[in-house]
C-alpha cells in the first residue's frame, strides 16, 4: 500500500507558517521558531501545504509501507 505524504526542505523553510493554516490534519508544526516539521501519523498527503508555501520548499512524496515506517 502507498501513501503521499508532505516532505519540507528544512534548509530552505523560512518558517512563515502558510503551512499551518491550511493543514486540515493539523500535521505540520514549527518547533523551536526555525522551520516545520511534519507528523507522518497525521498527514494525509492532500497537498495543501505544498500548493500554500510561498518557498515552495515541501512537495509530496510517495511512501510505501516500509520508507513511512523509518520516518515515523
Amino acid at each position: 500500500m502507498t501513501k503521499r505524504k508532505a516532505i519540507i526542505s528544512k534548509k530552505e523553510c523560512v518558517a512563515c507558517g502558510c503551512c499551518i493554516k491550511v493543514c486540515p490534519r493539523e500535521a505540520i508544526s514549527i518547533p523551536y521558531g526555525i522551520n516545520a516539521e511534519v507528523n507522518y501519523n497525521l498527514c494525509v498527503g492532500c497537498g495543501k501545504c505544498a500548493k500554500e508555501c510561498p518557498a515552495s520548499v515541501i512537495r509530496l512524496e510517495v511512501m510505501n509501507y516500509e520508507t513511512e515506517k523509518k520516518m515515523v
